[in-house]
Order: C-alpha cells, then sequence, then structure tokens
C-alpha cells in the first residue's frame, strides 16, 4: 500500500500537481546508484523518471526502493538571539571552538530546527545523528536539543580537524562518513546528496559570513 501510495504521489508530481516541495526523491537502483528525481511514475513494467534537464526509464526489477530526500534547502537568516535554539547553540560553539554560524547552518540544513526530526536512515534530533555517532559523541537522549547539538558540534569539530580545518571535506564526512571521504582519496565522494548537502551549507555559511561583514 506504502509503495502505491508513493507511485500516485509520484504520477501527481509529474502532472504539476504537487506545490512548494523543497525536498526531491531518490529512485535507488539494484546496483546501489541513486538517481535523485523530481517525479516518476510505473508504465507497464518499467519507471519513467522525471530529473533536472529530462527524463529517463529503468526496468522496475532494476528499482531497490524510493527515497525521500534528506537535506533541506532553507536560506537560514542570521543567528540572533531569537533564533530556535540560539542559546543550545552558542554554548555548544564556545565548548569546541566552532562558529555558531556553521553550526547554524548545519542544523538547517540536516532538520530545519525540528529537533524531533527522524530520517529513513536512522539520523535523528536537530544535528541528525545516527546512533552509532551519537553514543561516541557520548550522547544518552537524541532527541534533547542540548546534548544532540553537543554531540553534532563535538563530531563535526573532530571532522574539521581529520581534515585539516577543510570546511569541504569536513562536511562530506558528516554527511556520508570520513571512510568515504578517505576511499575518494579525500574528495567529496560521487554522491548527489553529499554534493548538494556540502554545496548547500557552504554556500548558506558564506552568505552569513558575508552578511556579518556587510558585505
Amino acid at each position: 500500500m506504502r509503495l502505491k501510495a508513493m507511485l500516485a504521489a509520484g504520477t501527481l508530481c509529474l502532472l504539476g500537481v504537487c506545490a512548494g516541495r523543497v525536498r526531491a526523491e531518490y529512485v535507488v537502483l539494484q546496483t546501489g546508484a541513486r538517481l535523485r528525481v523530481t517525479g516518476y511514475e510505473l508504465v507497464g513494467d518499467r519507471y519513467r523518471l522525471q530529473l533536472q534537464g529530462g527524463t529517463a526509464e529503468v526496468a522496475a526489477a532494476d528499482v531497490a526502493g524510493i527515497e525521500p530526500e534528506e537535506i533541506f534547502d532553507p536560506m537560514p537568516p542570521p543567528l540572533r538571539p531569537t533564533t530556535p535554539f540560539y542559546d543550545v547553540i552558542r554554548a555548544a560553539a564556545d565548548r569546541y571552538g566552532v562558529d555558531a554560524d556553521l553550526i547554524h547552518c548545519v542544523i538547517a540544513v540536516e532538520s530545519n530546527f525540528n529537533p524531533k526530526a527522524a530520517s529513513p536512515r536512522n539520523a535523528r534530533g536537530l544535528m541528525q545523528l545516527v546512533p552509532s555517532t551519537a553514543k561516541l559523541m557520548g550522547v544518552k537522549n537524541v532527541f534533547d536539543p542540548r546534548e544532540n547539538v553537543d554531540g553534532g558540534t563535538k563530531y563535526l569539530r573532530a571532522m574539521l580537524k581529520k581534515y585539516n580545518n577543510n570546511l569541504t571535506l569536513a562536511l562530506a564526512a558528516y554527511n556520508a562518513g570520513p571512510e568515504k571521504v578517505d576511499r575518494y582519496g579525500r574528495r567529496v565522494p560521487p554522491y548527489v546528496e553529499t554534493q548538494a548537502y556540502v554545496q548547500k551549507i557552504t554556500k548558506s555559511y558564506a552568505k552569513l559570513k558575508a552578511g556579518a561583514t556587510g558585505n
């Protein structure tokens, strides 16, 4: 029933019924490849996919599943005392020496400031910590904003340190895991989601810093 509902939703998107969406979806192939789509429909034994710039078809037997995109793309306003979880962000920034604006941007893209956010991959809370990372960072209640941001910031600092303050690589490691970054020669892995994630955060972070300096 869930798959039928997803297919129906995808068909409506192809027909232009969906509106105001900030996230797309991924068609996951049996090979492990993930195709970012803005809509899809099942035609006989094949999926017709709506891609940026065109369409494509794949055999239904080659599709392992369909997943929602797990990153948001809002441009957060400047960090102010009225910002959600301002005190939590500032405390973590001071404790770990990570720029509060960067933490702010990561939260915006990871959860859109929803402390109860949970992804299909079991990432949870404001900074979307998976259980293994939460445990490693000493987080006991992943849905507690203070614990989550503390653990997420601690992990982000570890990634910045590992990659010599290279923000691009640190963010790629935060999203895909440092083992993936290392596997591809200390480069951003060739995953559409990770590349989009890094681009969105670095772009919004740069804009916030430029605004702070009056540029």
